[in-house]
């Protein structure tokens, strides 16, 4: 049994904030190397910083092979869903642009985490939950079909870039929730992470070789590429998997939401990105949808 450590929920608070600031930075990072495709952009941050997890687990990982081999069904529904989620994800940023594409997909995250905890461990969603699911749906639906931003020049992907943000919210809360789930007896955050996020970065492997090629197009896009990998994915999901340690994965979902603010303010600031005004009534939805996920719960722990 491994070594026991205290839970310390302030703790857990502020290394997923940290993790979020850097998560923040990739949308406008990824207009830096705008002739590398969103598939590229993805495969390379998750498969390359996913494979590194699963280094720097080591020996932890090897000796945790006969849990993780007991628990083979929860490490392959996280490596689904860490292969999934940079794909949609940044094809939706790619598609609606870096607002509209990381609201969504942060935004419906609690939405899925919650379900899921509904559906598995027996948690029901209280009435609060119910009313800040029906705005953020409303927002998303405002967002598809009037939330155009100066970016892109219209309202044409605007839809598509919703759907895409909407399967990386489930892939993303599918694999915090399997990674939380994994953390025990034997198996510690950082084997969890290493498990989950090695097998979705071999997974990515075949897309990064059949679309990375103009990552070596030029310094500059290599750099990128790098960038990607190195800080905002693996260094921001060793801080995260760290923060599992010491809260949930609902609460982790909702304390990532800081994420699409960051994000806003480095496309606004950065890229110039501007949403038009049905864009604007989409997120404020979606906004107070995230504030009421994010008051403490009165929904019994399991």
């Amino acid at each position: 049994m491994s070594s026991a450590s205290p839970v310390r929920p302030g703790l857990g608070v502020l290394l997923v904030l940290l993790a979020s600031l850097l998560w923040g930075t990739t949308g406008t990072a990824a207009t830096f190397a705008p002739k590398v495709g969103p598939l590229a952009i993805g495969a390379v941050a998750l498969g390359i910083g996913g494979l590194l997890q699963a280094v720097v687990a080591g020996r932890g990982l090897v000796r945790a092979l006969p849990n993780l081999r007991a628990r083979w069904g929860l490490v392959l529904f996280g490596g689904l869903g860490v292969f999934a989620y940079p794909l949609a994800f940044y094809s939706s940023m790619h598609t609606a642009g870096i607002t509209i594409g990381t609201v969504v997909s942060l935004g419906s995250a609690p939405v899925f985490a919650a379900l899921l905890d509904w559906a598995i461990d027996r948690k029901r969603p209280s009435r609060r939950w119910l009313l800040a699911a029906a705005l953020g749906l409303a927002g998303m639906a405002v967002l598809s079909l009037f939330g155009g931003h100066a970016a892109t020049g219209g309202t044409g992907q605007v839809g598509l870039g919703v759907g895409l943000g909407l399967v990386a919210g489930v892939s993303y809360a599918g694999y915090a929730w399997a990674a939380h789930r994994l953390i025990g007896p034997g198996v510690d955050s950082r084997v969890a992470m290493g498990a989950v996020f090695g097998l979705g970065g071999l997974l990515l492997m075949p897309v990064l070789i059949a679309t990375g090629g103009p990552l070596l197009s030029s310094w500059r896009t290599f750099g990128v590429g790098a960038y990607m990998a190195l800080v905002p994915m693996f260094l921001g999901y060793v801080l995260f998997g760290r923060a599992l340690r010491h809260v949930d994965a609902t609460t982790a979902t909702v304390l990532t939401l800081s994420e699409p603010v960051i994000a806003a303010g480095f496309a606004a600031l950065i890229v110039g990105e501007r949403l038009a005004g049905g864009g604007i009534v989409g997120v404020c939805l979606i906004g107070a949808s995230l504030v009421l996920f994010a008051l403490p719960s009165g929904r019994a722990k399991p």
